[in-house]
């Protein structure tokens, strides 16, 4: 290992634990909806289609701020705009405990998606001032390890807090408002805790930062900069369909991954000891396809191989209803496919994209694909309410990441990349 690789090495260790953290708790905020459901409901009067539209309306805040935020970022310096975003998503996620209905509902949900548009995309443009290509799938695995691990800590911990009963406050109103703290105490951290870039970081000496930013100059360099030509790349429009649809299954899981469990017979707490098992078995998968990755360098062989296991996923959990061996074997396989996918899907655009362009195609790219947290739910939802059962839902979640594969499998040559 030369002198470089050490030093990033020890950027990674010094940046990515604090930029997980934000991640798990600000994620947490963003799904606990699909354990507050189990009896916020009921309390509100929502039927399953009205809970899939407003567990997805989010993504539409999301979807329209998602590209002003990621250039406003690249302007201001990650450290106040991360630090903002986390903030006000804090406090709009607690804002969740005081809705009275579907329509103040849909109004938080969509806030709440204004509030953290630009927090992923900008993370994504990040680490493209910090790590070099090499390096780069198995951070953003590490990233990504934040949307597991927020289920895994989150599951029982949400299932729990639907139990308590205090001054008045209802189990779903207490979860939105005590798992929304973190959020806002690693936002103030972020203050001080998250450098802007190489050259502005205290733990690094100046030789260092040097030796950095060299290793960082002597990447390759993308043939497309600036916002108006990135606009113009068909690839960057292109790269909607397979993002799309790999996190069509990330959202649909982790809104209806609990109700799904728990129509099997289960109690909350049970529910979220089981929710958690597909999350654990995840972050092995994810961490694998992350290594295995950057060690071959063939991004669309490994993003395509993780849609295919997460359609895999999705088939063995509709053939096995009734059985809860069989299809939490099947969510284990779907969730690992899914956010495999998502953290090998990031390592592709900064292949011919960097500067301005980099980071209005992450915010493009990722507010669009995004929006099937809102059709994943809401469809699920849909089919549940039409059919009686989660079948017919999970066989269009079969077919959605073979869409993906064969997408970025067209992609290969114009990229010229494995």
């Amino acid at each position: 290992m030369d002198r470089a690789d050490a030093i990033l090495r020890r950027a990674a260790w010094r940046l990515v634990p604090l930029i997980l953290a934000m991640y798990v708790a600000a994620f947490l905020n963003r799904v606990n909806v699909g354990f507050a459901a189990l009896t916020m409901n009921q309390d509100l009067g929502l039927t399953q289609e009205m809970y899939g539209i407003g567990a997805g309306m989010f993504f539409w805040g999301y979807f329209l701020f998602e590209v002003p935020s990621n250039l406003i970022m690249e302007k201001v310096g990650a450290r106040l705009w991360i630090a903002r975003i986390m903030l006000t998503w804090a406090l709009v996620s607690m804002a969740n405990a005081f809705v009275t209905g579907a329509f103040s509902f849909y109004g938080v949900r969509f806030l709440l998606g204004v509030a953290e548009a630009g927090f992923y995309p900008g993370i994504l443009l990040y680490f493209t001032y910090w790590f070099p290509a090499a390096f780069r799938a198995r951070v953003i695995a590490l990233f990504c390890m934040g949307i597991p691990v927020s289920n895994v800590v989150g599951a029982p911990l949400s299932a729990w807090l639907l139990g308590v009963e205090a001054f008045g406050i209802h189990g779903w109103q207490w979860l939105y408002i005590l798992e929304a703290i973190p959020t806002f105490a690693l936002g103030l951290v972020a203050l001080w805790g998250l450098p802007d870039n190489p050259a502005r970081a205290r733990f690094l000496s100046d030789e260092e930062k040097q030796i950095v930013l060299a290793r960082l100059a002597a990447d390759e360099k993308p043939a497309v900069h600036g916002l108006l030509p990135m606009l113009k790349d068909w690839r960057v429009w292109y790269l909607i369909i397979p993002d799309f649809a790999i996190v069509f299954g990330i959202y649909a899981l982790g809104f209806w991954m609990p109700t799904m469990v728990k129509a099997m017979g289960y109690t909350n707490v049970q529910t979220g000891w089981i929710v958690m098992v597909p999350y654990i078995v995840s972050l092995g998968i994810l961490w694998l396809f992350g290594v295995s990755s950057d060690r071959s360098g063939r991004r669309v062989l490994h993003f395509c191989l993780s849609a295919l296991l997460a359609a895999l996923g999705f088939a063995v959990a509709a053939l096995g209803e009734g059985s809860t061996v069989i299809v939490v074997t099947g969510f284990c396989l779907a969730t690992g496919g899914v956010y495999a996918g998502l953290a090998t899907f990031w390592t592709v655009p900064p292949l011919f994209l960097g500067g301005t362009a980099a980071a209005g195609a992450f915010a493009l790219i990722n507010s669009f694909g995004n929006l099937s947290g809102f059709f994943g739910p809401a469809m699920m939802g849909w089919l549940r309410q039409i059919t009686g059962s989660y079948q017919a839902g999970l066989w269009a979640c079969v077919a959605v990441p073979l869409v993906a594969a064969a997408s970025m499998a067209l992609l290969t040559r114009s990229l010229k990349v494995r």
